[in-house]
């Protein structure tokens, strides 16, 4: 079953119908019965990166909702017009204002439930100086016993924190594809 977020058809503004579509389509769609355009809805993507210098990564508190106030990795939507390791350079340079050298990808986490797809990459940070963008309050790097871990803004955040540790002990980074169901 399609959420019904879509009413009326992008293209003529007529109220649409959620049906399944004659051309051999198996989900119920979004179609406009006066232009016959099908509305599909797809996850978004989010892309971001584990800023890390020596045992510790950079988070950034919220200073905007969602969970305004907790801890987060930098990270966000992927604009139109880049590449996933482009946005997450982004997202860095937007949230925490950290120099990094992007590393690579590190994290996949699907979350069905909520229509997105979190991408995680390595970056090592080349300086400590941070200068936060307005959607973070603080930008700070933390070791492992000293991630507010309870205060984590996302799951994803939480699972990929736990595997970049875990691999860190192990001294060898893998890739880690993981699925979130709530």
């Amino acid at each position: 079953m399609v959420p019904r977020s879509v009413k009326h058809c992008r293209n003529c503004g007529v109220a649409v119908e959620h049906r399944v579509p004659d051309d051999g389509d198996t989900r119920e769609r979004a179609i406009c019965p006066a232009c016959g355009t099908i509305h599909y809805l797809n996850p978004l993507l989010v892309v971001g990166t584990v800023p890390y210098l020596d045992d510790k990564v950079l988070l950034c508190k919220r200073a905007i909702e969602p969970r305004w106030g907790k801890w987060t990795l930098p990270a966000g939507f992927m604009e139109m017009g880049e590449t996933v390791s482009e946005g997450a350079a982004r997202e860095t340079d937007e949230e925490a204002g950290a120099q990094i050298e992007m590393g690579p990808f590190f994290s996949f986490m699907s979350i069905p439930s909520i229509g997105q797809v979190h991408v995680f990459f390595l970056a090592r940070l080349l300086s400590e100086r941070f200068d936060p963008g307005v959607e973070t309050a603080e930008a700070r790097l933390f070791t492992e016993a000293e991630v507010p871990w309870e205060e984590l803004a996302f799951t994803a955040v939480r699972e990929t924190l736990r595997r970049f540790f875990d691999d860190q002990r192990r001294g060898a980074y893998g890739v880690h594809d993981v699925d979130i169901r709530r």
